[in-house]
């Protein structure tokens, strides 16, 4: 009796010891501090080098680095993975000191190994890693790069083949975020989806068309997150992103319809963000004739002036934009040096295009094709709305355009390789010099069929020797006449119809505090906290 009462008391204190250290990791759990943001679309890969949308990069900000980053919050520079750097006399090379001690989120160590690894697959097509990805953007933006060469284990050095005047803003980019090369040698190909950077969180999953985690990486050299785990769920109605958030199942949420910022201001347990951002909504016109979606109509610069006559810019901002966006005449934003100011818009004239439409043999009108993207970004928050007011315009005036839409990733695809006549497409711009559109988007050099920027396919000579001098020149007044006279230009040329400037917004509850908006549209959660 004596052992079976000692038994049944050791068993109850084992049992209260249990439930202790039960009650002790519960409650454990439930101190990890979780933020869940509500994106329109999901990404497209994971590999910064190897994407050109908004959807993927906002995700990357968040696991990659580069050599140099914004301040945070603005478009100024500071170090990053690198200490400091030094400009060559001859203004043809930079050299640049890595900081020591940087580790990435499989462990391994972050040097100029790294560095000469994460360009070099990029630049050079003899680089076994160069066959896995596209890099569109190192085309675009990076050509003037000859090599990138190890001084030694903490220090790399770029060398020009010409003079590159805005490379240290374009070294802030994405595209040039540092990879961990043992993870590209363990996955090849499939390294996209299974992402390894220096930064504040590490990858978790990736559930296609639902969400992503990623949780924080207590390796991290710099100051640690104050949020154990970041889930980018994908949403893609804004109404119901909004009614999400209201009801306490995301934290935050990006695009909100402009319809709702009413309610939004009236909801005491909301707070809207808002910044004039550094972006464009454009439809463009397909120019090239060895495009497979290229229509003859638009060979004619009347015809393309009919298009622009024929769309009421002013009311699409008015009524789907809600007054959230200024209405654009040039392609890049009236807040960023060298804009044109003097270049006068074509006005809103359904008369005026008609009758350019009969000097240009079709007093009837004709049939073409109007791509809309499926998901809603920056620069255009409804594109759908915004592709039906646009072909209700061009109705009016005879041009019956159907309107076709794909997923994101197939959309993007599909317009850089030229098969739509017009489409709806835009740019948040990742480095604050004209360059970043002026030649990324209208270039020549940018309009190769298949991994186009210019989805115009608009290959002025003019422009492109004038975007060239604008490259690798340093004086600032030059350029920005170079700059000035590319947008008369394109002006008259046609190969878009800007459409608008818009606001960033995004929706937090209330009680989300330290989340920074960046001119470039970036999305950094390492300053994200819950207030008590």
């Amino acid at each position: 009796m004596k052992s079976f009462k000692m038994l049944t008391s050791l068993l109850l204190i084992g049992l209260l010891v249990f439930g202790l250290l039960l009650n002790t990791g519960c409650k454990k759990q439930a101190e990890l501090v979780t933020l869940t943001f509500a994106k329109s679309g999901d990404v497209v890969k994971l590999d910064p080098a190897d994407v050109t949308d908004g959807e993927s990069v906002t995700v990357m900000d968040n696991i990659f680095e580069g050599l140099i980053r914004y301040k945070k919050g603005s478009s100024e520079l500071e170090p990053c993975l690198a200490e400091r750097w030094e400009e060559g006399e001859d203004g043809m090379s930079f050299t640049f000191y890595l900081k020591k001690g940087v580790k990435f989120h499989d462990g391994t160590d972050f040097n100029a190994d790294a560095v000469v690894f994460s360009f070099e697959r990029q630049r050079d097509p003899n680089h076994p890693f160069n066959k896995y990805g596209k890099w569109e953007y190192w085309s675009w933006c990076f050509n003037e790069i000859e090599k990138t060469e190890k001084v030694d284990d903490y220090a790399v050095k770029i060398t020009f083949n010409e003079k590159f005047a805005p490379f240290l803003t374009t070294m802030a980019m994405f595209t040039v975020f540092i990879v961990s090369p043992a993870n590209h040698e363990k996955w090849g190909e499939e390294a996209y989806a299974h992402p390894v950077g220096t930064g504040p969180f590490k990858f978790v999953e990736w559930v296609k068309d639902d969400h992503i985690t990623l949780e924080k990486f207590d390796g991290y050299w710099g100051e640690k997150p104050k949020i154990d785990k970041l889930i980018f769920k994908v949403i893609p109605d804004a109404s119901v992103r909004l009614l999400e958030l209201q009801k306490g199942t995301v934290d935050g949420i990006e695009f909100p319809n402009p319809d709702d910022l009413e309610k939004i201001n009236e909801d005491s347990n909301l707070t809207l963000l808002t910044q004039a951002g550094l972006n464009i909504g454009y439809l463009a016109i397909n120019l090239g004739e060895d495009t497979p979606g290229f229509d003859p109509h638009f060979k004619d610069v009347r015809v393309r002036q009919a298009v622009y006559h024929a769309i009421n810019k002013n009311d699409i901002v008015e009524h789907l934009y809600k007054g959230t966006a200024v209405v654009a005449k040039n392609p890049i934003p009236p807040t960023l040096w060298s804009y044109n100011d003097d270049i006068v818009d074509y006005e809103y004239n359904p008369e005026k295009a008609k009758e350019l439409l009969k000097e240009a043999g079709y007093p009837d009108g004709f049939e073409t094709n109007l791509w809309a993207m499926p998901v809603a970004r920056p620069y255009m928050f409804d594109p759908q709305k915004i592709a039906e007011a646009i072909q209700a315009d061009l109705a009016n005036v005879g041009i019956k355009a159907k309107l076709i839409s794909y997923d994101w990733g197939t959309y993007l695809d599909k317009t850089e390789a030229g098969e739509h006549a017009m489409c709806l497409l835009g740019w948040t711009m990742d480095y604050p010099d004209p360059d970043n559109i002026l030649y990324v988007l209208l270039d020549q050099d940018a309009a190769t069929v298949g991994s186009a920027g210019n989805v115009a396919f608009y290959r002025s000579s003019k422009v492109h020797e004038l975007n060239m001098l604008a490259r690798t020149t340093f004086d600032i007044e030059k350029r920005t006449e170079y700059y000035k006279e590319i947008q008369r230009i394109i002006h008259e040329d046609i190969p878009w119809v800007p459409l608008a400037h818009s606001e960033q917004m995004i929706v937090f509850k209330k009680n989300v505090k330290g989340f920074a908006l960046y001119p470039s549209g970036d999305y950094h959660f390492d300053t994200t906290y819950f207030e008590n």
